[in-house]
């Protein structure tokens, strides 16, 4: 069964139509067929980065892989033959996200099966797969490792998370939904990451309340411990996806949102928490994970997310191309007074940018031509802007007739795709409050273009915002607006791929 499902798999990609796509990205992880979304497994070893992620090759039918990609520079990526086939009954609909566990000489993949006898009748399995090599992958013969939920939770009982614990014990997070319909992440605990107890599930003891009736499932738990570099202590930071919860009137605007918290792990209780703070306030993301180091790494906390969401599958590339979804660029985190700051990482040395031609300038009610990109439609632009003295200033990817705009005014950034070939109309426009401007009123702005994606990352990554663009395949410019006084303190750009 295996062995059929991984032939299959291998003569859909060999007949794909993806690569000629021109919308198709240069650097972003893109399946090579077929559908894309969570990133799973991630893992850095010997300098190569290993990115796993839900892949279903034959979509619309039902039949999710782990699919695989690598990359030494993060700008090329070489697809390799899916690591996981849902072939075994405890996974017959799909094997769903978790991440990776380096252990011993072995890396350990933990994922969740998922069967679905009927659209609403579900059961959800914890599984294990073991690699020497990255290029083998073994089931365990005694899959699955956990068959159930606890008592009081319903089958949606997925995507873990497994760590080491000070005491030297293995630790599992998983996120779950509780049989009153409320969302919920649960703990247990093992000696041999074979054997594993229920631990009792997440507690917020300082949080009055605002987490115990928090959207009605929480999905891809993700734990990590990071030192604040303004106050110099030790943080402990969960970044989560909880479906169901309410709107805002700046964020959380997507069908399902992502988020984190702040505060102090101890045991199941996450004590002196912040409030939930959206990581990413773009139309297309979901279900970030961070990369996984080899024991001794001390490299940057990096991660990639989804750059889709549920029942955002209408996209220009399925029917003419079969092929829809992207991940991220990586991203680096680093906490700041409480607050996640993200910087992509493109290429394996330091990004070389070259200074634009308008730098220095000034602005007054009128437009400036920043770049025209002839033939170049993958590209970093950097922008720093003076706007003390402007009511507003917008910059403008694409031409007249088929762009995406991002403008600046009272203190809110709004992008809006309207004139896009993104087909989705009724969502085309998008407002965000900028939590922290520099001193000066000055706006440094990095954007991360690929064809057909767009990742916009404001006042060094406290504020980022990703979507998916489609804009037109030819050459098209980047040009500035103001409503008043804007002075371009500095410009830089380069091509990617």
């Amino acid at each position: 069964m295996t062995a059929d499902l991984m032939q299959r798999a291998a003569e859909a990609m060999a007949a794909s139509r993806a690569q000629a796509d021109p919308d198709y990205p240069v650097f972003h992880v893109t399946p090579p067929v077929g559908r894309l979304n969570d990133p799973n497994g991630l893992l850095i070893k010997d300098g190569t980065y290993h990115v796993f992620y839900q892949f279903s090759p034959f979509f619309p039918e039902r039949g999710v892989f782990w699919g695989h990609a690598s990359s030494v520079d993060l700008v090329h990526w070489t697809t390799h033959e899916p690591a996981i086939a849902p072939a075994e009954d405890y996974e017959r609909d799909g094997a769903y996200s978790g991440n990776a566990f380096f252990h011993g000489d072995e890396i350990w993949l933990f994922y969740t099966g998922n069967v679905r006898p009927g659209e609403v009748t579900r059961a959800s399995h914890q599984c294990l797969v073991t690699t020497r090599d990255l290029v083998h992958f073994t089931k365990y013969e005694g899959n699955p490792i956990i068959d159930s939920a606890p008592d009081g939770f319903t089958p949606h009982y997925r995507d873990p998370q497994v760590w080491q614990d000070a005491d030297g014990s293995y630790r599992m997070a998983i996120g779950a939904k509780r049989e009153g319909n409320t969302g919920a992440m649960v703990f247990l605990r093992s000696d041999d990451l074979l054997n594993w107890t229920y631990d009792g599930d997440l507690a917020f003891p300082d949080a009055d309340g605002a987490f115990d009736h928090f959207g009605y499932m929480w999905e891809c738990p993700n734990f990590v411990t990071m030192t604040d570099e303004v106050t110099g202590e030790t943080k402990d930071v969960l970044i989560f996806s909880p479906q169901g919860i309410p709107r805002r009137e700046f964020n959380f605007r997507n069908i399902f949102a992502v988020g984190y918290v702040v505060g102090r792990l101890d045991g199941t209780d996450f004590r002196e928490v912040t409030d939930i703070t959206e990581l990413d306030c773009g139309f297309e993301y979901y279900a970030p994970q961070t990369f996984k180091r080899a024991p001794g790494d001390d490299g940057p906390l990096t991660y990639i997310a989804w750059i889709g969401n549920s029942a955002t599958d209408d996209h220009p590339s399925l029917p003419d191309h079969g092929w829809i979804h992207c991940l991220s660029t990586p991203r680096v985190l680093t906490l700041h007074d409480g607050i996640l700051r993200q910087q992509p990482v493109i290429g394996a040395g330091e990004l070389t940018l070259d200074r634009l031609a308008v730098s220095g300038q000034t602005l007054t009610e009128a437009t400036t031509a920043l770049a025209e990109l002839d033939g170049v439609r993958s590209f970093v632009l950097k922008l720093n802007l003076d706007v003390s003295a402007a009511d507003r200033c917008e910059l403008r990817l694409g031409r007249a007739t088929c762009h995406v705009s991002v403008s600046f005014a009272a203190g809110l950034m709004t992008v809006d795709r309207s004139t896009a070939r993104y087909p989705d109309s009724s969502d085309v426009r998008r407002q965000v409050r900028i939590l922290r401007l520099p001193e000066g009123d000055q706006i440094d702005l990095l954007v991360v273009h690929d064809r057909s994606v767009t990742e916009l990352f404001l006042a060094d990554g406290e504020l980022v915002f990703s979507l998916r663009s489609f804009l037109e395949p030819d050459a098209f410019q980047v040009t500035l607006t103001a409503t008043g006084t804007v002075t371009v303190t500095d410009a830089e750009a380069t091509p990617i791929g």
